[in-house]
């Protein structure tokens, strides 16, 4: 019998994972674009380039596939907070400074893209158990990754304080309700007024 040398293999891998990362790469632009009514298989085919066969072979439901997608999607923003935490600025880990650094890297992460597909996923599970279910086993799942690079970002001092984690939720749940009405107003997030405050209430936490 004969057997396909490893290097052979390889290729075809690649060439199955890009494809995959193509399509959900085009759902999560499809829900950022047009919202969830408007992330159609049609839509995300075009947008992704492949033909329907691809597409159906990878992701045979509209469900399978934005379920997918928001996974994609919680790997992206892991992927992206800890690259903004390497490029940032060296602070001493016990300053004042790397805490606000730290509050101001998060507050951006509620300014990406990925934000407001995962939005639009969340509010179509509310009528959709099938959605909700599989949303909530992922929202556990990234849940616990970024608690991991939060931590980092503020730095062990101030991680292991026997306050860090009620702030940190406070923080999360504060931070999602001011990016949402940015839906109806559109402005400069980098000068949201709430943003002195979380850093000031970060500093108080902290102390």
């Amino acid at each position: 019998m004969d057997v396909v040398p490893r290097a052979e293999r390889r290729p075809h891998v690649v060439r199955r994972a890009d494809s995959r990362a193509v399509i959900l790469d085009a759902a999560v632009r499809a829900l950022v674009e047009y919202g969830y009514g408007g992330a159609t298989t049609v839509v995300i085919q075009r947008l992704a380039g492949v033909s329907r066969g691809r597409l159906l072979h990878y992701f045979p439901s509209r469900e399978e596939l934005l379920v997918a997608a928001a996974q994609h999607l919680a790997v992206e923003r892991i992927s992206e907070m800890e690259q903004w935490f390497d490029a940032a600025p060296e602070h001493s880990v016990a300053s004042p400074q790397r805490i606000d650094y730290a509050v101001v890297l998060l507050w951006r992460t509620f300014q990406q893209p990925y934000f407001w597909a995962a939005m639009e996923l969340w509010l179509a599970a509310r009528t959709d158990p099938a959605l909700r279910a599989e949303l909530a086993a992922s929202e556990r799942r990234l849940g616990r990754a970024i608690e991991h690079v939060i931590a980092t970002m503020f730095g062990p001092v101030h991680s292991s304080h026997a306050g860090f984690a009620d702030l940190r939720e406070l923080l999360f749940t504060s931070m999602r309700g001011v990016a949402l009405t940015y839906a109806i107003d559109d402005r400069d997030a980098d000068a949201d007024v709430h943003l002195a405050l979380w850093q000031k209430l970060a500093r108080a936490a902290l102390a």
